[in-house]
């Protein structure tokens, strides 16, 4: 009886040394994705809700600060782990379809109201090293 549970003793352990390998690999893989993504001009996900662009982001030292863009002309420092993820837009050809029949009837109906003029992550680069340079 006692070898029984001692065998069983091995196996759980074996499996238990198995599976956090497999997870410490996975949780590498996924800081290493995280860390190529974050680029200047990217749009991110922080830990309190807040979505922003990065402005500057070390990938070594993650104890230097991450300055994000939260609107135009609004830069904090938040700690570089405080970054959830980051937001890909995802644009499908159905999604596509939809929005150019929005377009047209958007077209059609003009109420006045003029349109929000959004900043790609280019132009908000290039409108925060404008800023630095000043």
């Amino acid at each position: 009886m006692e070898i029984i549970l001692f065998g069983l003793l091995a196996v759980m352990l074996v499996f238990m040394f198995m599976n956090s390998r497999k997870r410490q690999k996975q949780m590498k893989a996924q800081q290493e994705e995280k860390a190529a993504k974050t680029v200047p001009g990217a749009k991110v996900l922080l830990q309190g809700g807040l979505y922003g662009t990065i402005v500057s982001y070390d990938p070594v030292d993650l104890d230097r600060p991450a300055e994000v863009e939260l609107a135009p002309g609004v830069v904090i420092e938040v700690h570089s782990q405080a970054i959830l993820r980051v937001v890909d837009p995802t644009e499908s050809v159905e999604e596509d379809e939809d929005d150019e029949a929005d377009e047209s009837a958007a077209q059609s109906f003009d109420d006045g109201i003029e349109s929000i003029k959004v900043e790609t992550p280019e132009e908000t680069k290039a409108r925060l090293e404008r800023n630095n340079d000043n």
